[in-house]
């Protein structure tokens, strides 16, 4: 009883002096902060060893993951939407470390172990670049899973919303309209789709705009779905999907896509990618690289330094993958032999995106639990939620950039944008 009183007077004094926003009820019953809103329980008074035996991001996750700490009162997003006035840092040197200090010892001694999630975590999680495994880690967890959340087509990546009031499904059927009328597809071209998912693009764009439409994927789960799909639309001469890497292709393409694939190829693979593509890449071909990048920090040592987001990202969600900036993927771009006509931030859009895939998951939590089990379902929760907040405050980003290769004279494409907004 004396360790659990401890316990809870450490973590009542550092909720009063960092004032998060909103309550915390403590395992005790314990209600500090404001009477409404939501609450974040804690429901295990070892919270406190276990904070001081690894103070990271991942112990923190895994906690959500088992339940020491969990949400009443609404949802991740809930906690995420509530400002936190001032800075963190400067609070953390505010609290009384003496008397902290004189508590701690009881709490330490009465310690137990929390139990492990590591079955969650992917296995390449600090290599640069994404090995076969390790997107099957993300993509082969369960078709059925992702249909929980997803939109009807099945499109895992950012929407365009042309007004922030649209649902998911409306938002994803524009995105794809918005970047075939980028490539200026016309009937007959050839696209290839690098990292084509469950097909929507593919299926977009034959439908719509009478493409030949091939697709890459390492996923399994993802490619079979899509082929089944591509049946049942009557398609299947006009699109062809393969389980390979892009290195292994051959051919050339009129259009080409990536959507939401850079970001798990690695730094240290990008000079190869963007060779790749110039090689497939029609001489009056158009290019749309639509990918998530970082923050520029004024130093390549700062821009490149491993944050405990990113950490805990590749931990247990992305293995291998890494993040740019715009200006190295529109330098890697014009170094390759393209010239760039469009950048296009869909921060805000992504930011919504997510928000709409935690709700629907949210929504659908039972249904998750029964699908994937209750810690991977939370986990998925905690990291649409999380990256809503990333996307809304600006530390990470989206862009869609056009290009085409570079030649002498006028491009292929038109004089103006006007066409994209019809």
């Amino acid at each position: 009883m004396e360790a659990s009183n401890k316990a809870a007077r450490i973590v009542r004094t550092v909720i009063e002096t960092l004032k998060p926003g909103f309550a915390v009820r403590l395992w005790t019953g314990e209600r500090i902060g404001p009477a409404t809103g939501p609450v974040l329980t804690i429901n295990d008074q070892d919270i406190v060893w276990q904070v001081v035996r690894r103070p990271t991001l991942s112990t923190l996750i895994e906690m959500w993951v088992s339940k020491a700490i969990d949400v009443e009162d609404g949802s991740p997003l809930d906690l995420y939407a509530i400002p936190f006035e001032g800075k963190l840092r400067l609070k953390l040197k505010s609290l009384p470390k003496l008397a902290i200090l004189r508590d701690l010892p009881a709490v330490l001694f009465s310690r137990k172990q929390m139990a492990a999630r590591s079955d969650l975590a992917g296995r390449n999680p600090f290599v640069s670049g994404s090995s076969k495994q390790a997107i099957e880690h993300h993509y082969d967890i369960s078709n059925a899973f992702y249909q929980l959340f997803l939109d009807e087509r099945m499109v895992y990546s950012c929407g365009y919303f042309t007004d922030f009031a649209n649902d998911i499904d409306m938002a994803q059927a524009d995105k794809l309209e918005h970047i075939c009328r980028k490539l200026r597809l016309k009937p007959g071209d050839h696209l290839l789709d690098i990292g084509c998912g469950w097909g929507g693009m593919l299926i977009h764009a034959a439908k719509n705009h009478g493409v030949i439409g091939h697709g890459v994927s390492l996923s399994e789960e993802q490619t079979a779905f899509a082929r089944e799909r591509i049946r049942a639309e009557g398609l299947e001469k006009r699109i062809t999907i393969d389980i390979k890497s892009y290195t292994d292709l051959t051919g050339s393409y009129d259009k080409i896509s990536s959507i939401g694939m850079f970001e798990h190829l690695g730094l240290v693979n990008h000079a190869a990618y963007f060779s790749t593509i110039h090689r497939l890449l029609k001489p009056d071909g158009i290019y749309l690289h639509h990918a998530i990048t970082k923050r520029d920090k004024g130093s390549l040592k700062k821009t490149l330094r491993k944050d405990p987001g990113y950490k805990a990202l590749v931990k247990y969600i992305f293995p291998g993958g890494e993040l740019d900036t715009i200006g190295m993927t529109v330098g890697n771009l014009e170094a390759h032999g393209f010239l760039v006509y469009d950048v296009e931030n869909l921060r805000e859009h992504y930011a919504q995106t997510c928000r709409l895939w935690a709700q629907r998951l949210q929504a659908r939590f039972g249904a998750a639990v029964a699908e994937v089990g209750e810690p991977r379902a939370r986990l998925w929760l905690l990291y649409l939620a999380g990256c809503s907040q990333m996307f809304n405050n600006g530390s990470t980003q989206l862009f869609q950039t056009v290009a085409t290769k570079r030649r002498r004279g006028p491009s292929s494409l038109p004089p103006t944008r006007a066409d994209l907004y019809r």
